[in-house]
């Protein structure tokens, strides 16, 4: 049955004005992702390479992660988003400096990959405050009725953002070039600044010093490790992802093994994201209504086959539809995941669970382009990937078979 919900819950402007925020965010982020990958595999010609851009990036967003939960609960979130907004602005524009200057100042290719893993190691730190904040906004400004509703439509305006993140990144590449790419991004960040600035603020349930550091950050997690179908759900999620990074191998995909350059990148680059896209905007009108368990555990079954066909694939219209399937498969578990963690989580304690969320989100998906990087320098590019997508199906069959709380959750 068709649900309208959604659109009466997108009526509320403070919601509107955050995910509009968060979109132009999101999409500067992944045309920045793209453009990081493309770049720093012209550089080197090495897919290793790649795998340490992800590794740069989340060993400072794992290792603040926690401190930063505890840092969201005890601030005014408005101001920690617009602080971390402006981060991440300035460390952009540093980027520019090898991009516009690289043969003027003498720099070597060498010289340029490490100047971009340098930058990207400061952007984890933001990365590690900023993740969290507007999940954490979210349920003040809908309130709990309608959380489950902009949740979704939450995730929708994430995954829209990042299959045309990916795409015009992609397409900018090879029609501006690399550095005027950087310049729209840095455009991006600032509009999305724009509309975070219209946001009321929030400020913290707690009274400042009210908690010591260790205490407040020891009771987010304690609070994950107790609640199992939040455990086992992120678990699920971190393993497979992990193991089934193929995207981050996609730059050697196109450059070397489908051949379809800048542009087709991009648009490969994409197609996850598109699947995933289309499956939320569905899920947003006709929601799941029970099995949500089980679908999760299969649905994460499906992800890992889809990557395995991807790896066997050297057909671009082929490698295109099993990497957009891979995404319907994913979109309904950031869904069923998402709403699980948000449902479940009280609003004093909701940075920290969300922090402790996206260490396991940032070790699937940075750790996971790492590994990716590991088993292509240590397997080669095709069994690497079908390594890892192969080891997808082994884990959420193990899950399915010995986490029964997962498996029989329902909400």
């Amino acid at each position: 049955m068709i649900s309208l919900e959604p659109i009466k819950t997108l009526k509320n402007k403070e919601f509107r004005n955050l995910l509009t925020g968060r979109f132009f965010l999101i999409l500067a982020f992944r045309m920045l992702a793209t453009l990081l990958g493309w770049w720093v595999y012209q550089l080197t010609k090495d897919p290793f390479s790649i795998g340490l851009i992800g590794l740069s990036e989340v060993i400072p967003a794992v290792s603040t992660a926690l401190y930063a939960g505890h840092v969201i609960d005890m601030n005014e979130k408005k101001r920690m988003l617009l602080l971390c907004t402006s981060g991440y602005f300035v460390l952009i524009a540093l980027l520019l400096i090898p991009a516009f200057y690289a043969s003027n100042l003498h720099f070597t290719g060498l010289e340029i990959t490490y100047y971009i893993y340098g930058i990207i190691f400061f952007t984890g730190i933001c990365r590690a405050f900023i993740g969290p904040i507007v999940p954490v906004m979210i349920p003040k400004i809908v309130g709990q009725e309608k959380l489950a509703n902009a949740i979704t439509l939450n995730q929708a305006t994430f995954l829209t953002a990042s299959v045309s993140g990916h795409a015009i990144g992609g397409f900018l590449i090879a029609l501006i070039t690399i550095k005027w790419t950087l310049v729209v991004i840095l455009f991006l960040i600032l509009l999305a600044s724009l509309f975070f600035f219209q946001i009321k603020k929030q400020q913290s349930e707690y009274h400042k010093n009210e908690l010591q550091v260790w205490t407040s950050m020891k009771e987010g997690i304690t609070y994950i490790y107790r609640t199992k179908e939040i455990l086992g759900a992120l678990c699920l999620d971190m393993f497979a992802v992990l193991f089934g990074g193929a995207v981050a191998m996609i730059p050697v995909f196109a450059s070397d093994i489908l051949k379809v350059g800048a542009d087709g990148f991009g648009l490969l680059n994409a197609a996850s994201d598109i699947g995933s896209m289309m499956i939320i905007v569905t899920l947003s009108f006709i929601p799941l209504r029970k099995n949500q368990g089980k679908i999760l555990i299969g649905v994460v079954a499906g992800f890992g086959l889809c990557i395995v066909g991807f790896g066997l694939s050297k057909l671009y219209w082929l490698s295109f539809l099993f990497l957009m399937l891979s995404g319907i498969f994913d979109g309904i578990s950031v869904v069923i995941r998402g709403t699980i963690v948000q449902l479940k989580t009280p609003d004093h304690i909701r940075g920290r669970v969300m922090s402790a969320n996206s260490i396991f989100i940032m070790s699937s998906n940075e750790m996971g382009q790492f590994e990716s990087g590991v088993a292509a320098k240590l397997l080669g590019v095709v069994r690497s990937v079908v390594f890892g997508g192969t080891m997808t199906v082994l884990i959420a069959l193990f899950v399915g078979k010995f986490v029964p709380k997962l498996r029989k959750m329902e909400y």
